[in-house]
């Protein structure tokens, strides 16, 4: 049997590798057009400024290598032109020589990728991409040679910002043009805030809201008019499935415009398979079709395509995406549906942010980890997860992640057994804590109310109770609450009679004591969500964008 890979990188290669391991006969051949084929692309802006210093490190194994461990015949500067599904063949041109060629197959694997989306801007064509070995090092011509260390970056996702970074690292002033109201538009805006303040303290120059209309030599301006130096310009507003061979030949595409595949990576044709960016997924929480660019999914389904090819029984496992990124010490990370994703999808859900301490408080270097889950409201089935601070960001949302993969409750948070000692965690490690949060409200002891519910309840005549201390009241204050102390809440039971209250304090927690005392007196009584501090910091995201 001859297998033909698409496209190397993760999900080709994760294919052709494994598929060697199981059938030691097989001939395996790797087209890929690039000048590399295995390469790590989530490393490229490192390299960038030189914290990935040596360029050989981001390539992870080459032809020769792949040959003599693999016996894989890869050929690097090949483009597969066209597939002919009747015949079981491709057209193959070599970049070097021009010459085309015909190749047959008994099994097809397509690799094909995503490219980088290209805004229709005047002048787009002086801004660089990053998607490959090949970009980066054009890249970082650029920024060693710049005597103006200007830059734009057109796009505020994940590589926008790993690159806002880093070019900042090697001396830049960097601006970032994000078109919606937040950058990392997948988080709920309260979430993925304390990032964007960081990114603000360090110097980067952020436009939320924003678009760019035109790319001079030097600048680029923006829809309001303002101009932005501009000696270097990177476009980096997300990618596109590579599917033009897969259209080409017919095979059926899914509605999210990435390649349909069943549960064993087939595509429409029995004989082709596809993993990878050019790929749509399934959704693990909604069952719809989705597009998930991430490394460690296209390895699992290339594996995946090698085994079904090999005849072991396999069925792919829908999707939870899981995300982090990092910059400048901070980390933000995600699992499953956000806020924002679960509304879209129609579901019933509840919501709980919380504030814990990435370790024991008492042991030195602890760190605020700001963690929302969101689980559905009638079953407590986990539906997602957010986490952003300084440490101890991504062991939570791993945690949680696999709670998900196991189809856990919110409350069953509360009863995993977590690794503790004072320097790691704490006896209540921030993931029970979400637990014991989510159980309170999941069995309907504690009321809660979102920040952006806020507005309407005091409207409709709510009284908004402060249960800080006097302190943290001068500290900082949400317009119109009165400041009861919680220790003091038994002495105001009079006046607080027949009326709608809503409590809160720094974080919820002693928001959910006075929520106790108050309904143990028979008043009708919510508490804000995550406190002072999830409302103070959904302000600020709101206010960075007027």
């Amino acid at each position: 049997m001859k297998t033909i890979i698409i496209g190397g990188v993760a999900a080709g290669m994760s294919a052709a590798t494994r598929l060697r391991r199981l059938r030691e006969s097989d001939a395996i051949t790797v087209y890929e057009m690039g000048e590399h084929v295995s390469y790590a692309n989530c490393g490229l802006p490192y390299f960038v400024s030189d914290v990935i210093s040596k360029r050989d490190s981001l390539l992870l194994q080459t032809p020769k290598s792949l040959w003599d461990r693999f016996r894989i015949d890869v050929k690097v500067r090949h483009r597969v032109m066209s597939i002919n599904r009747v015949a079981q063949t491709v057209t193959v041109e070599n970049f070097e020589t021009g010459v085309q060629f015909e190749d047959a197959y008994d099994n097809l694997v397509i690799a094909t990728g995503a490219t980088p989306n290209r805004s229709q801007i005047k002048g787009i064509e002086r801004a660089v991409s990053l998607r490959d070995v090949t970009d980066v090092d054009a890249l970082k011509a650029q920024v060693q040679s710049a005597r103006v260390k200007t830059a734009v970056i057109i796009g505020g996702g994940f590589v926008g910002i790993e690159l806002a970074e880093n070019l900042h690292k090697a001396g830049f002033a960097v601006s970032v043009i994000q078109r919606s109201a937040t950058i990392l538009a997948g988080f709920d805006p309260e979430m993925i805030e304390p990032l964007q303040a960081r990114l603000v303290s360090e110097g980067i120059n952020l436009h939320l809201a924003a678009r760019v209309v035109e790319i001079t030599t030097d600048a680029a301006i923006l829809e309001n008019g303002e101009h932005l130096a501009a000696a270097l310009v990177i476009a980096a507003s997300g990618v596109t499935p590579d599917n033009r061979l897969a259209v080409d030949a017919g095979l059926e595409l899914g509605p999210t415009g990435g390649l349909w595949v069943d549960a064993q990576q087939r595509t429409s044709d029995p004989r082709i398979f596809a993993a990878g960016d050019a790929v749509e997924k399934t959704a693990e929480l909604t069952g719809d079709a989705t597009l998930i660019p991430l490394a460690n999914l296209a390895n699992r389904h290339g594996r995946l395509i090698a085994d079904a090819i090999a005849g072991a029984p396999t069925n792919e496992r829908p999707s939870i995406g899981t995300i982090i990124i990092g910059a400048f010490g901070m980390a933000a990370a995600m699992t499953g549906l956000s806020e924002k994703a679960a509304v879209r999808a129609g579901i019933d859900f509840a919501t709980i942010h919380l504030h814990p301490s990435s370790h024991a408080g008492y042991y030195p270097g602890a760190k605020r980890v700001s963690l929302k889950v969101v689980f559905e409201r009638e079953t407590g089935r986990l539906l997602g997860a957010q986490a952003i601070g300084d440490d101890g960001v991504d062991k939570r949302i791993d945690v949680i992640a696999t709670a998900i993969y196991a189809s856990l409750k919110v409350d069953d948070l509360m009863n995993l057994e977590l690794a503790y000692a004072p320097q790691f965690g704490s006896a209540k490690d921030a993931v029970n804590q979400a637990g014991y949060v989510g159980n309170n409200v999941f069995e309907g002891r504690t009321p809660t109310l979102q920040w952006h519910e806020l507005p309407a309840e005091l409207a409709s005549g709510a009284t908004l109770i402060d249960v800080r201390t006097a302190g943290e009241f001068a500290a900082g204050v949400i317009p119109g609450s009165v400041n009861i102390p919680v220790d003091e809440l038994r002495d105001h039971l009079d006046e607080l009679k027949d009326k709608h209250i809503i409590v809160h304090c720094q974080v919820g927690q002693r928001g959910h004591t006075a929520t106790q005392i108050l309904r143990g007196h028979g008043l009708q009584v919510k508490n804000l969500d995550g406190g002072y501090v999830t409302w103070r910091t959904a302000q600020d995201a709101l206010e960075r964008i007027k």
